[in-house]
């Protein structure tokens, strides 16, 4: 008995360091290229370092950290190649979902265009908050709820997958450019008045915008207009 409740504490306090080691390298708090280290992060949790260990180990399976013996645990950096490639998945994913939820029945596209509406609701309160995990969740939700609404459950399971990379993308962009934030809120205007409106073009325009601005952020020139920004008009 004693061993199992002992087994699942150590389970509990891995979870937790976890969660708190991930989450500030999704945000930017531990940015690419610090180096962190068992000692730190347990200490900041108040647990031992066992359960911090196993988490470097599940975090550099992940891609999200490199572990050195006797050193600590670099955060890798997010690469121009992941950037990009990152970018352009979510520009083809997003597109083809705005256009299936636009070219539905009015009510529907209503549904969906609320529900974009309640995440920006959230991201302007946790803007002015200054609350960057708060609004890293609320931009992340905001672009699930447009593919959800799609009901691709392939596509969405694509798009799930980018969301660690996503979301650290946004925090490392807010970091380099506080005003990121309000304009982030901004395009996603933009975009939601698109689907409200069933405007098809603006919509596909707002989201390669807003997407090629994020790239900029990130010190990525990113050419999508002869790519994608012409599909529709081209039919």
């Amino acid at each position: 008995m004693a061993a199992g409740v002992t087994a699942r504490a150590r389970g509990g306090a891995k979870d937790r360091a976890l969660d708190y080691v991930k989450s500030r390298i999704l945000s930017g708090a531990f940015r690419g290229g610090e180096l962190i280290s068992e000692g730190e992060v347990a200490r900041a949790l108040e647990m031992s370092r066992t359960p911090v260990r196993e988490a470097f180990l599940r975090l550099e399976a992940e891609g999200l950290l490199r572990l050195y013996p006797q050193r600590g645990a670099l955060v890798v950096p997010v690469s121009p190649e992941e950037i990009r490639a990152v970018i352009e998945a979510r520009l083809v994913l997003e597109q083809f979902a705005a256009e299936k939820v636009i070219r539905r029945d009015a009510e529907m596209r209503g549904e969906t265009a609320d529900a974009l509406a309640q995440e920006l609701v959230r991201q302007r309160r946790a803007g002015q908050a200054a609350d960057l995990p708060e609004f890293l969740d609320a931009d992340r939700l905001f672009h699930a709820t447009l593919l959800d609404s799609a009901h691709n459950a392939i596509l969405g399971a694509v798009y799930a997958s980018l969301r660690d990379r996503q979301v650290r993308m946004i925090g490392e962009s807010a970091l380099r450019d506080p005003r990121r934030v309000d304009t982030i809120v901004a395009e996603h205007e933009r975009i939601a008045a698109a689907v409200r409106n069933g405007d098809i073009e603006e919509a596909l325009e707002a989201i390669r915008v807003h997407l090629t601005r994020t790239a900029q952020a990130l010190g990525i020139a990113l050419d999508t207009g002869s790519a994608f920004g012409t599909r529709s008009a081209a039919r």
